[in-house]
């Protein structure tokens, strides 16, 4: 893992929001707004931006948390910017806080928290509850 990030670091990147990413189950749309899946989705995408610089070869990003707090609706055709910041780098996992707003409304606030481990680590966890 390359140790290349410290707390205040800063990524962006944005999403304009299409029919898909309603609020839905199903067939059933629940109302005309960005789902909590997607922000979820791009939250989780903001700090993988700092893990793919970090990876060495062998190496793999797993979510450890992600937690979301509704602001305001965000609805169809605005253009979501992500925002992750470095809150902390401990061992192998990053943490992020997260916000997501359109314009200079504030959509949503968060943690993501990714860790870093070898894919060989990765596949024993995978495997062992395959059995």
């Amino acid at each position: 893992m390359k140790s290349i990030f410290k707390p205040g670091d800063k990524k962006y990147h944005s999403k304009q929001i299409t029919a898909s990413d309603l609020a839905s189950f199903g067939d059933d749309n629940v109302h005309p707004v960005c789902s909590t899946f997607t922000l979820a989705r791009e939250m989780e995408w903001a700090s993988r931006l700092f893990v793919l610089e970090m990876l060495d070869d062998d190496e793999e990003g797993i979510g450890t948390k992600l937690e979301i707090n509704h602001k305001s609706p965000a609805i169809i055709e605005e253009e979501l910017i992500i925002e992750a910041v470095v809150n902390s780098i401990d061992q192998h996992e990053i943490i992020c806080d997260i916000s997501v707003s359109v314009v200079d409304r504030l959509i949503a606030t968060g943690v993501t928290g990714q860790k870093i481990l070898k894919k060989s680590k990765i596949d024993r966890l995978i495997s062992k509850i395959q059995k």
